[in-house]
């Protein structure tokens, strides 16, 4: 991953983090509900990085190749939620 997706990916998160806080502070009735569904979506996230990481593996690909196969579905989940919140 070179230094510049590597920071862009950080400074989503940390975007992302901050504005999904600030929504559960407005609505706290919903909050559990919300941080369920945030909890799901990083385990799929997860579970589909390794399964790409283990396919890139037995491919015979190399270190970076496995990584950006790893890092993939959690990059994509938080640009995807990135641009949902500020549209919102």
């Amino acid at each position: 991953m070179n230094p510049f997706a590597a920071a862009a990916f950080a400074w989503q998160a940390g975007m992302v983090f901050t504005l999904r806080t600030a929504q559960m502070w407005t609505d706290p009735a919903q909050a559990q509900a919300q941080f369920t569904g945030f909890v799901a979506e990083k385990q799929r996230a997860f579970v589909q990085g390794a399964l790409a990481a283990q396919r890139a593996t037995l491919a015979g690909g190399d270190g970076a190749t496995v990584l950006a196969a790893a890092m993939a579905p959690a990059q994509r989940r938080v640009r995807m939620n990135a641009r949902k919140l500020i549209r919102a």
